[in-house]
């Protein structure tokens, strides 16, 4: 079974939405494991990426050992999903990562317009 551990802001709306999107889709054969970054899991497995991740304001994907972040981060997710997501997952490397890392850069700046919460 494939593990993949996705480390969000448990406070950011946005992110629990996202969260909660990928639960539904996950497919089978693969564990999904979600921990906010604020949690004691979440912190406890930050602090054993390099100095340079350590301070990085992204979600974070956690796979087959390897960390990745931003729109990086993002793409991995897909090959959580049901096959119809997955079928994505080498389209989306086509886009420029200095474009793919403007979007993702944009999103994450007006996220907490859509409100926060406390977890």
């Amino acid at each position: 079974m494939a593990r993949t551990t996705l480390l969000i802001d448990a406070h950011c709306v946005m992110c629990n939405g996202l969260a909660n999107f990928l639960t539904k889709r996950v497919s089978s054969g693969t564990e999904l494991v979600i921990h906010g970054i604020q949690s004691d899991e979440g912190q406890a497995l930050i602090a054993e990426f390099p100095p340079r991740l350590q301070a990085i304001d992204s979600v974070y994907v956690i796979r087959n050992e390897r960390v990745y972040v931003r729109s990086a981060a993002a793409i991995r997710l897909l090959l959580t999903m049901k096959w119809y997501y997955a079928m994505w997952y080498p389209f989306a490397w086509l886009i420029p990562l200095p474009l793919r890392d403007a979007g993702y850069w944009f999103v994450s700046k007006i996220r907490h317009r859509f409100g926060r919460r406390e977890p």
